[in-house]
């Protein structure tokens, strides 16, 4: 079918226009900087890490990864980040989640300065997403989801939304950046969740659909109406006995159930998952660029 969004092709789109802004930056002078920081040894951490490294290395942007031991103390990981908080080549801070239990991951993320941020998850830049002050970092995830949303030709304003779950790193943000009084935005939003009465009956009714409440195929066929556009966020692994690890990788929703039905859909992998790291790219040569303009 040709109702497929292609995330993978959209974020090489921006890929292109991140690269071009980084050789400006190159042309004044400036060297674009990410610093990524791990701790731990999370096989999942471990590779999403080595993506955004290597992606970095791709389009130009000096990267740094500070891998610290499972047993290093919160007290210890602030005084890193607040080292390089003060480095002047460091444009963008990435804690890689999920942190160790002893360490309070709201706390850390509080930590990174505002201006560096490129995760969007500072306090400050909540606080400026929910205003619509765009001088912010919005969160990888949904702005992605935004993206892909825009350069698909969907029309946004007056639509109904449903996102499913209301987690700080997606579903909040994304209810956040489609209800704005704003271009590409003026979305009717609601957020549904594991509270909710009648999921499914909110579901139907929606011109829109961003699912991301970490739930193997969640969203089924019975659950949207024909001709909605599905966005598939979430990354859930289920048995497979026919895989080699004996497991593989599954979004929210019931892709081959759905599709049939759908406008426009992501595939997962390969929708929603590519943008994360195209935004962050971005994040981090807006960071640069501001930096450098002071």
């Amino acid at each position: 079918m040709t109702n497929l969004i292609d995330g993978r092709a959209i974020a090489e789109q921006i890929h292109v226009e991140t690269s071009q802004r980084i050789a400006a930056l190159r042309g004044r002078g400036v060297q674009a900087g990410l610093a990524f920081v791990r701790v731990g040894e999370d096989p999942a951490s471990r590779v999403y890490v080595g993506m955004k490294e290597k992606t970095s290395e791709r389009l130009g942007i000096k990267s740094t990864t500070t891998v610290l031991p499972a047993t290093t103390s919160q007290a210890e990981l602030l005084v890193l980040i607040a080292k390089l908080n003060a480095d002047a080549s460091v444009h963008g801070i990435l804690v890689q989640a999920p942190l160790p239990a002893h360490i309070d991951q709201a706390t850390i993320f509080a930590a990174v300065s505002p201006a560096k941020d490129v995760d969007g998850f500072h306090p400050v830049n909540v606080g400026k997403l929910m205003l619509g002050d765009l001088t912010g970092f919005a969160p990888c995830t949904p702005a992605g989801v935004h993206e892909l949303l825009i350069r698909s030709g969907v029309k946004i304003a007056g639509a109904e939304v449903v996102v499913l779950g209301r987690g700080n790193i997606v579903g909040k943000p994304m209810t956040a950046i489609l209800c704005q009084k704003a271009k590409h935005a003026d979305a009717t939003v609601t957020l549904v969740h594991s509270r909710t009465r009648d999921v499914a009956a909110h579901c139907r009714r929606a011109d829109i659909i961003v699912a991301a409440m970490g739930v193997a195929h969640f969203v089924k066929a019975n659950m949207v109406r024909p001709g909605a556009v599905v966005m598939d966020v979430g990354v859930n692994r289920i048995p497979d006995a026919t895989a080699k690890n004996g497991s593989r990788l599954v979004g929210d929703v019931d892709f081959a159930a759905v599709q049939p039905f759908a406008g426009l859909i992501t595939p997962n992998p390969g929708g929603v998952g590519p943008m994360t790291i195209a935004m962050l790219m971005r994040n981090t040569v807006q960071a640069a660029e501001v930096a450098s303009s002071v």
